[in-house]
């Protein structure tokens, strides 16, 4: 494997399962300083703890909670007091809860609940992040979802999410003259903890056309190529990593009738 983030360093939040924390161990495996941040903070000391068993001293868990702007700031404060900068920013933190929609008399609460962690929560992180990137330059990638590219329902969670895109596009104009980066992923159904809550195997399979929901390895690989210096001319895009789900509603239309 390369080592495209030697002597860098990357705060990734939600790294505590599923995407986030095998993007962690993506970006140790190539080389960087990760600080794990999450609301599950033992869950992130336990990967911690893990990665270290392979390169001792570059990886650190911290709590963080994206809706408490002191404890975004504390995590981020915590990354650098231990190793002194920061190169790159993922924030993968983020989730939908089962809600009415608005035809479905969903209540401001919910609402504003759903947009604070999925909208507000990563630009929390980014307000933190921005004056030590700013330094040096580097990167930050968001991760989204298709249901901010498409209709798949849930209106709160996909508004929010469909806001990262454009969040990224208006930083990366405005951080483009500091030498900032800042791009979207937007993954299809992948096999994380909520997997069962989406209907488990056999359900999405025929909504993908390469036959399969992804793997959290294949976010993160996406999430290193897009903070790394192979990405050093992409800023202010959304990159779908879906299986080829937004492709087009064929594979639907040519599956055998139930």
């Amino acid at each position: 494997m390369t080592h495209r983030f030697e002597n860098r360093v990357v705060l990734v939040t939600g790294a505590a399962h599923g995407i986030g924390a095998a993007t962690a161990r993506r970006l140790h495996a190539e080389g960087a300083a990760v600080v794990l941040a999450d609301v599950d903070a033992d869950a992130a000391r336990r990967v911690a703890d893990e990665l270290d068993g392979n390169g001792p001293g570059r990886a650190l868990a911290v709590p963080c909670d994206l809706t408490d702007t002191a404890s975004v700031d504390a995590a981020v404060a915590a990354a650098v007091d231990r190793f002194g900068r920061l190169e790159a920013l993922v924030n993968v933190a983020g989730g939908a809860r089962a809600q009415p929609g608005l035809a479905g008399g969903v209540s401001d609460a919910d609402w504003s609940a759903t947009v604070d962690l999925n909208l507000t929560g990563p630009a929390r992180c980014v307000r933190a992040a921005i004056p030590h990137l700013t330094s040096r330059g580097g990167a930050i990638v968001l991760v989204s979802s298709v249901n901010g590219l498409q209709a798949f329902g849930d209106e709160a969670y996909s508004a929010a999410k469909a806001g990262l895109s454009s969040m990224a596009q208006n930083l990366a104009v405005e951080l483009g003259p500091r030498q900032v980066r800042v791009n979207v992923v937007a993954p299809g159904t992948v096999r994380t903890r909520v997997w069962d809550h989406q209907g488990g195997p056999g359900r999405m399979e025929p909504l993908y056309p390469l036959g399969r929901v992804g793997e959290p390895e294949d976010v993160a690989a996406a999430i290193a190529f897009l903070a790394s210096d192979d990405a050093a001319w992409i800023t202010g895009v959304t990159l779908p990593v879906d299986g080829g789900a937004l492709a087009g509603p064929l594979q639907r239309m040519l599956a055998p009738a139930p």
